[in-house]
């Protein structure tokens, strides 16, 4: 099982843009690297970035009125103009299982991560447990060719 702690964090707010993942899971890591590309691609995440607070990237899933939905955003106190796409996402303050990882791209990286926090930790855990609400990846630095990170996933003791 990977190593992970948990954290108290501060409450803090991710302002974001979005899509709607497709039910089928097999189909949602290619969602996720398409939704990457064009908001790169159409200038959205230049956006995101000068309203940002600090350097840290954020890919955020929730599932809202029954629909899993992914976010690309970065932590700030500003506003995005009303859209389909865009949704300010607040995350409350309490305790999180964090687990930190790297790899050669931040697609790879949050796959990593959200594998080893639903498929091993969260699975095996006993004395804590998630109960919904959003969850994040977040990029943290680049060091050496490496995208470094860590999934933060609000919790609750048992």
């Amino acid at each position: 099982m990977p190593d992970y702690k948990i954290q108290t964090k501060e409450a803090f707010t991710v302002i974001a843009y979005g899509t709607k993942l497709p039910d089928d899971y097999a189909q949602i890591p290619a969602a996720k690297a398409a939704w990457w590309e064009k908001i790169m691609e159409d200038g959205r995440w230049d956006q995101l970035k000068h309203l940002a607070d600090n350097d840290l990237e954020f890919a955020v899933n929730e599932a809202i009125n029954g629909e899993m939905r992914y976010y690309s955003g970065v932590q700030s106190g500003a506003e995005l103009p009303d859209g389909k796409d865009s949704r300010t996402i607040q995350f409350p303050a309490g305790d999180y299982l964090v687990i930190a990882g790297s790899a050669d791209s931040a697609g790879q990286l949050f796959g990593q991560l959200e594998g080893a926090a639903f498929g091993q930790v969260l699975a095996n855990a006993t004395d804590f447990a998630y109960v919904g609400g959003p969850n994040t990846s977040v990029k943290t630095s680049e060091t050496n060719g490496k995208i470094n990170g860590e999934i933060w996933i609000p919790i609750v003791r048992k």
